[in-house]
């Protein structure tokens, strides 16, 4: 929509909206570093994530205020929620609450025609938003099923988010063609790559992994060194420009991962068979091979396409109990493999790579969905020992590619990193304050080896992850994109993400750039516009997999505490506001709220520069940090909230 005013361009600016649960819009001003807040009336039809051009208003005091002016993209235009009714109309009520709005069903559906009844939750598109009218209008493209119903919640989660749940039928035929065709085509081309199928190769990963992307070769060689080769998935070969298997894995681009399911990016005949590093099966890759000392020194790199058949499919925990034990399978390799990459992590370390620790949450299941048990992700030796030698492989490509394009900008995929905002540093500063820590500030800049020893100090206490998440929280976001400031977290010049493409988009394109320069051939200006267009869309698809992922887990975590309502736990003050704390219980990292009506021994008062409730009369203080016992007096699982009381 377009409203006509008359403004100067100094009156006006584009941007990215953000619109919270009580209607209410903020636009980041990039000239002056504010947001300008949209009050609900002069949204004018813009929803969460739009981008949207404004009208600055006359400013009042410290506040500046705005309107919409021009809607120029829709973030979305399908959402989720429960099919209601009122007065013979039909209303999608949306699951996000950013969405302030019910959607009118309009033309009214026919029901029984679209298998729908009140109650259940729908997908629905939003067709159009007629001048004047309070409500947009929608169509109902799909039933997802009862609200609370295991299946029906992680399906919403994803299409939620804009991902789809099933290949077009035309992507499934594509695939199975190639797997109809894939031993004949293997053999066909072994003889265009460097061959390592009779060098030890294995591939290390979780043990419920369906897919295997990198595989590792190892050879002594006489003089003590090693050639270890980092071999990937050679989704390149497969997924060609054009066609509608490479159509589907842009608009994808990325796999998401749930509690219960990966929704792949690619279809499974090539993701879990014909692409997967399976063992005992030749497999097209592309790979680093690297000769190394046992310190992790490089002596000689060489990239290009190969061909392997792993040996051996370890997991984490096998590699790991084999090196404990100083014997077993393979142990030879496997401890040059540790060996090499505790140098490699040494030397990135010495540099000023970032390592956050953040505890990542896991659940049980039983066949319906039910959570039965939650527990940590412990992050072992054998896992920093595939993450190492992954770290290794993007950043030689990128550099070998930075250097085949001469530094020309809008020439490769990087992976890119900058320095952490000023204001959110100082955040981070107060933030930390309260808890006993302190990190130095130079020149509105941090050093990474400042923010390491910081992290380093927290690590084993009962705040180290909660000191860990606002690290992250403070830190700018790692993007693509074609323009290459490097990684300032993990201490490189260069980065890439080449490790990865059964999951990840922009590693193919990394693969097919690479093959180019590879080739000594520059990449068209057609395919570097395409490109350059992809990893924004790369970025905002990335963000939006995070964000199902965390919901998926956030409502597994209320779903495990319905049932222990009463019961009394220990935790830990994760955030302190005005209306109350917010507690992280121990064992779940199930976050709740206790609420300051809740604490009726005494008037407690907000304390901004100590995060601290502090009681007027006694003087008793909950500060962040605190370790605490609280009992669970609520949970909802539709709003995915939690509450808790303290207890003493």
């Amino acid at each position: 929509m377009n409203i006509k005013k008359e403004q100067s361009a100094k009156q006006s600016l584009e941007g990215i909206i953000k619109i919270n649960g009580k209607g209410l819009g903020f636009v980041l001003n990039d000239q002056t570093g504010n947001f300008v807040e949209i009050e609900n009336g002069f949204l004018h039809t813009a929803l969460n994530g739009d981008t949207v051009s404004i009208l600055l208003h006359p400013k009042r005091g410290e506040d500046q205020t705005g309107e919409v002016l021009n809607i120029i993209k829709r973030a979305k235009n399908q959402f989720v929620g429960i099919l209601d009714e009122d007065n013979g109309s039909y209303f999608l009520v949306p699951d996000d609450k950013k969405l302030y709005v019910d959607i009118l069903l309009s033309p009214t559906p026919d029901l029984k025609a679209t298998g729908a009844n009140l109650g259940d939750k729908i997908l629905v598109e939003m067709t159009d938003w007629p001048a004047g009218e309070k409500n947009p209008r929608g169509q109902i493209v799909s039933v997802i099923g009862q609200p609370g119903a295991h299946e029906t919640e992680m399906r919403a989660i994803v299409l939620e988010r804009g991902f789809d749940l099933d290949f077009p039928e035309a992507v499934e035929t594509e695939a199975k063609l190639i797997e109809r065709d894939a031993t004949a085509h293997i053999q066909a081309d072994a003889k265009n790559r460097r061959d390592f199928r009779d060098t030890f190769t294995c591939t290390i990963d979780p043990l419920d992994a369906k897919d295997f992307d990198d595989a590792l070769s190892i050879k002594t060689l006489p003089n003590g060194d090693f050639e270890v080769g980092i071999h990937i998935a050679d989704v390149s070969h497969y997924v060609r420009p054009g066609t509608a298997l490479d159509r589907e894995a842009r608009k994808r681009a990325t796999s998401i991962y749930l509690v219960d399911r990966t929704i792949p990016m690619l279809p499974e005949v090539l993701s879990n068979n014909v692409c997967s590093l399976v063992p005992h099966e030749d497999r097209l890759t592309f790979a680093s091979v690297f000769v190394l000392d046992r310190t992790g020194q490089i002596k000689d790199q060489w990239y290009g396409r190969t061909i392997i058949n792993s040996d051996r499919r370890f997991t984490y925990e096998e590699v790991q109990n084999i090196l404990d034990a100083g014997a077993g399978e393979q142990y030879d390799n496997l401890l040059a493999l540790r060996d090499i990459a505790r140098g490699l992590r040494a030397k990135k370390i010495e540099a000023g790579a970032i390592s956050f620790e953040d505890s990542e949450v896991r659940f049980k299941l039983d066949k319906d969905g039910k959570p039965l048990e939650v527990y940590k992700k412990e992050r072992i030796e054998s896992n920093l020992l595939i993450e190492d030698f992954m770290l290794l492989a993007n950043k030689k490509v990128a550099e070998y590619a930075a250097k085949a394009h001469q530094g020309k900008d809008d020439a490769f995929v990087y992976r890119i990193h900058d320095y952490p905002n000023i204001e959110k540093i100082i955040n981070l500063q107060n933030f930390l304050t309260p808890l006993g820590y302190n990190i130095k500030i130079v020149d509105e800049k941090i050093s990474p080896i400042d923010l390491n020893a910081l992290l380093t100090k927290a690590s084993g206490q009962p705040e180290e992850d909660i000191i860990n998440r606002a690290a992250v929280r403070a830190m700018s976001k790692a993007i693509y994109s074609t323009r290459n400031i490097g990684h300032w977290g993990l201490a490189f010049t260069y980065y890439t993400h080449f490790t990865s493409p059964i999951r990840r988009y922009p590693d193919v394109l990394v693969h097919r750039l690479l093959a180019d320069y590879l080739a000594d051939k520059k990449p068209t200006p057609a395919t570097l516009t395409s490109i350059a267009e992809d990893v924004v869309h790369s970025t905002e698809m990335e963000i939006k997999a995070a964000e199902a992922e965390r919901d998926s887990i956030r409502y597994k975590q209320v779903e495990f505490m319905l049932e222990k309502i009463g019961q009394t736990f220990a935790g830990i003050i994760s955030g302190v506001t005005d209306w109350g704390m917010f507690v992280e219980e121990s064992e779940t990292k199930t976050e709740g709220l206790v609420r300051l009506g809740s604490l009726g021994d005494d008037f407690y008062e907000y304390d901004e520069k100590k995060f601290a409730l502090i009681g007027k009369k006694r003087g008793t203080a909950f500060r962040l940090g605190d370790k605490v016992k609280m009992k669970l007096v609520g949970a909802d699982l539709s709003k995915k909230t939690v509450d808790f009381e303290f207890v003493k």
